[in-house]
């Protein structure tokens, strides 16, 4: 039967199986059929449920306290100051009690948000509940007389109404974001053979899981790991799983090899941690049994977490808000400055005021990063192939001082509102940056893993000292350390820490030229 994770799908024979990238296999009516996905989802970003439902139980609220203080504002004279703060308070303990029901009825779920006439009945039952018990209170705290009956009349019915149009703008929100495969994480097998159709059995059985499978990697032959796999292709070895997972969109990596292939296992792990994703060993098949408390779970099958995704939920959000509003203030405070020295650039030497540079971003993808030119144009190095130094003649002398004083990195504030750039994380470097003449990455091993977040202007390296130029093997070590301890470690107060430390950082001239 079809997969239920290929909702948007088609029949295809084996021959065009081959000439297409996203796949999937299904068994049906005793022969196999392909089943290719089209979901435009392999490159659409990811929209978290704990975040939808968050803000649906804001907005539910916020409706229907904004309803109520409109329906007092026309009925009653709530301007005085014991009005305002009697009905305020009902409005606000109702605001608050509101999502608290929904949430004990399940209706925050993507499941109820998606199917809203189903979940009528409930919600119905919910506000009439919550409103019986307004009414209970107001009769036998004798306070009856002190509310108006048409008030409270007019927003039981209209509260009913407005809960119902916004939950239907939900609804058509949330079906389109599934259909576009945006709401389900995209996962992926990492081992084959009969440990993944297990666990792509459970998978299937479970409700209110939130992945789809896409696939299996594993390095095995296919004698020892059939090309299909409970319906999912086998697509290549573990290792071309990186180029993968930046190709195409992949959210979460199952590992179904066993506790006690630890060698193996280990290597696996140290290829694949790199990337922005979660990673979860399988505990569906293990014989050793942990406590509950011990796994995470995709609907009822267990995990063990090996690695999570930095910034995912609200984290993203939070830093998303940080980086547009700062960097908006930014743009308007530095304005003037940043004409002065487009001006000094233009009198200083002949050639374009902005240089563009392609450097490594999210997930290793190739952005372009904005900056004030610092070098003669004949002379620009797009690629680094070698690095500024002291006293290099390539730079010009307008270019030393604002290279010096980091002013040549202003217009990457535009980056950041483009959103190819965050204000703090590892620095983004050249495509050629290079450290005693070899590339980073075969300087230090892990290197990539700096990038399972947005690269950004400024940095815990960077105010601790390691920035400039990379002429040693022990920088760019020290530089990677900096950024890993910044990814596992964020908080907003920690880049907000950063950014106040940021100007007292750029003082120093010995590290930057």
């Amino acid at each position: 039967m079809r997969h239920e994770t290929y909702r948007k799908g088609r029949i295809v024979d084996s021959g065009e199986f081959d000439r297409l990238t996203e796949t999937g296999a299904a068994k049906a009516g005793g022969r196999e059929e392909i089943i290719v996905s089209e979901e435009p989802s392999s490159r659409t970003r990811l929209i978290s449920r704990v975040v939808i439902s968050g803000l649906v139980r804001l907005g539910e609220s916020l409706v229907v306290m904004g309803l109520s203080f409109a329906i007092a504002f026309q009925y009653v004279d709530v301007l005085g100051l014991p009005e305002l703060i009697r009905y305020g308070t009902l409005i606000l303990a109702v605001g608050i009690a509101l999502p608290m029901l929904m949430e004990a009825a399940g209706l925050y779920t993507i499941r109820a948000l998606l199917r809203l006439r189903d979940q009528m009945t409930r919600i119905t039952a919910i506000w009439s509940i919550l409103f019986a018990g307004i009414l209970a209170v107001v009769f036998f705290s004798k306070a009856g007389e002190t509310f108006s009956r048409v008030w409270l009349a007019t927003w039981f019915f209209g509260g009913l109404c407005s809960i119902t149009v916004f939950r239907l703008i939900v609804a058509r929100l949330v079906r389109k974001w599934n259909a576009d495969g945006r709401l389900d994480r995209r996962a992926v097998i990492v081992g084959g053979g009969q440990p993944a159709a297990d666990i792509t059995a459970a998978l299937a059985a479970t409700r209110d899981k939130d992945i789809s499978l896409v696939g299996v990697f594993d390095d095995r032959g296919n004698d020892r790991s059939p090309p299909v796999v409970a319906g999912l292709r086998k697509i290549g070895a573990v290792a071309r799983l990186l180029d993968y997972a930046r190709q195409q969109r992949v959210d979460l990596l199952i590992v179904t090899l066993p506790l006690t292939a630890e060698t193996r296992l280990l290597q696996i792990l140290k290829q694949l941690w790199v990337l922005p994703v979660d990673i979860r060993l399988s505990a569906y098949s293990q014989k050793l049994r942990y406590r509950p408390r011990a796994y995470s779970w995709i609907g009822n099958v267990p995990f063990l977490d090996a690695f999570d995704k930095p910034l995912a939920g609200w984290s993203a959000v939070l830093k998303s808000i940080e980086d547009k509003v700062i960097a908006s203030l930014a743009v308007v405070v530095f304005s003037p400055l940043m004409a002065l020295v487009a001006l000094a650039i233009k009198l200083d030497s002949p050639g374009p005021v902005l240089f563009r540079q392609k450097r490594y971003g999210f997930n290793n993808e190739l952005i372009e990063v904005y900056k004030f030119r610092s070098m003669f144009v004949d002379q620009c190095d797009p690629d680094a192939r070698t690095l500024v130094s002291k006293n290099d003649r390539r730079v010009t002398r307008v270019g030393r001082f604002i290279r010096r004083t980091s002013l040549d990195e202003l217009p990457q504030l535009f980056n950041v509102l483009e959103g190819s750039l965050s204000l703090v994380g590892p620095r983004p470097h050249a495509t050629h940056a290079k450290a005693r003449e070899r590339l980073y990455d075969e300087v230090v091993e892990g290197y990539f893993a700096r990038h399972r977040v947005k690269p950004g202007i400024t940095g815990w390296a960077q105010i601790n000292g390691w920035r400039g130029e990379t002429d040693t093997a022990e920088k760019i070590h020290r530089r990677v350390e900096h950024d890993l301890y910044y990814i596992e470690n964020w908080s907003l107060f920690f880049d907000l820490y950063i950014l106040a430390k940021t100007p007292l950082a750029l003082i120093d001239p010995e590290t930057a030229y």
